[in-house]
């Protein structure tokens, strides 16, 4: 991250100076103009901005100026001049117009005008770049490393006040607990409490394993349905496959940190409990899952979740889900922010940073197409709640969580915290 703040990322090689008068077009989506009438506008619209015998209305829209064209039905919107931080106009409109120009006096409306203003106030209209990196030889230590860092700082953009913790965080991701699905190799389906929604329904059994994952950040958790009949619900986490070494100086194996802390709801706080359908059949346990010791900027240590385990508390046919969460200290470091997230984690338009970051597992196999499995995928939500490099300033971790009931259905959500290290 020095070499970036340093020195940048790129090495201009050449420069163009002069002016640029220019006009962008958007039809919108909602426009039913066809490729043709399309074409034509932008045609009449260049002719009437770049011909001497111009027609401006200033800042409203500009409409072609024969009959033909009227008669289609433009809809659209002018914006002259604008500064190059202007977005497009939203509007249920055809077609959005925006002039934009570099060098030259702006001020002037006449493209003819503008050109001759170019001479005496010219501006960059281009620029050839290259990687700084190709200047680098090919045998430097660490190279390598430095391309996939000006490649991540470019493709995210993180703060440069940030750049460090956030490379220090773009690292291979995984789901755990990993299973072992093969065949051959199924595991013995284990004896779990239930929940029941109604009188005569399924049984929606619930394992009760404890998922840690030792001292590994967790960025991410999520429910799943696992079992030969998808009727079993899990909690996964998703942690860093190793440890940032931003973190190493607090929280490296041979560090002291003491015993891990399991924190969860009270049996007795029935405030919390909600029904998942009936008021007479299984409840959740909604009340927020929080460390509690260490309040934001207390230098003694922060609190982090490792671990999490669902749990049934057995009130007869009113039982009540809960989850727990595991708690590890890291010496040393504050909080700096904290935020409850309620987003399940949106596809990102970005490739998963690193090799095969992800791991998703759907246990179960051909059982997922049963019948259970289709009404218990009603009743539970099994979006991913994780934070990763799209979600600036790309080091969150997980310090809190909750179950929660809408609309029917089981969710997870999730509290994530930034630390200062």
């Amino acid at each position: 991250n020095r070499f970036i703040q340093n020195y940048g990322t790129h090495v201009i090689t050449s420069i163009t100076i002069g002016g640029k008068d220019l006009i962008y077009i958007k039809q919108h989506p909602s426009s039913s103009l066809s490729v043709v009438e399309i074409k034509n506008y932008i045609h009449d619209l260049g002719h009437q901005r770049f011909t001497e015998n111009e027609i401006h209305t200033g800042s409203g829209p500009i409409r072609s100026m024969n009959k033909e064209r009227e008669n289609l039905g433009f809809n659209s919107q002018g914006v002259y001049p604008q500064p190059p931080s202007t977005p497009y106009i939203a509007a249920k409109e055809d077609v959005t117009v925006i002039f934009r120009r570099r060098g030259g006096d702006d001020l002037v409306q006449s493209h003819s005008e503008w050109a001759r203003t170019v001479n005496s106030a010219p501006d960059v209209i281009h620029m050839t770049l290259f990687p700084i990196t190709t200047l680098l030889e090919a045998a430097i230590p660490g190279k390598d490393h430095l391309i996939r860092a000006i490649n991540l700082y470019l493709e995210y953009k993180p703060p440069i006040e940030e750049l460090r913790y956030f490379l220090e965080f773009q690292l291979p991701r995984v789901w755990a607990p990993i299973r072992d699905e093969h065949p051959l190799h199924q595991r013995k389906e284990p004896v779990c409490p239930s929940l029941q929604f109604s009188l005569m329904g399924k049984k929606l059994y619930i394992s009760q394993e404890q998922v840690s994952v030792g001292r590994k950040p967790i960025t991410g958790l999520r429910l799943c349905l696992e079992g030969a009949k998808q009727n079993r619900l899990c909690i996964q986490l998703q942690h860093l496959a190793s440890l940032p070494k931003i973190l190493k100086p607090y929280w490296d194996a041979h560090i002291t940190i003491g015993a891990a802390k399991w924190q969860g709801p009270e049996e007795q706080d029935s405030r919390w409990f909600e029904p998942v359908k009936w008021n007479s059949f299984s409840h959740v346990s909604t009340a927020p899952v929080e460390h509690y010791e260490v309040l934001i900027g207390d230098a003694s240590g922060v609190y982090i979740v490792t671990g999490a385990q669902l749990g049934v508390w057995d009130f007869g046919l009113k039982n009540v889900l809960y989850m727990k969460l595991l708690y590890s200290r890291v010496p040393g470091c504050t909080t700096r922010r904290s935020l409850w997230d309620h987003s399940p984690a949106a596809a990102s338009s970005h490739p998963t940073v690193g090799p095969s970051n992800i791991t998703y597992l759907d246990p179960g196999g051909s059982g997922a197409g049963s019948s259970d499995a289709g009404k218990f995928m009603k009743i539970v939500d099994r979006s991913e709640l994780c934070k990763g490099p799209d979600d600036m300033p790309g080091h969150w971790l997980v310090t809190g969580g909750k179950l929660g009931v809408e609309k029917g259905r089981i969710v997870l959500r999730v509290k994530y915290s930034l630390l200062n290290y």
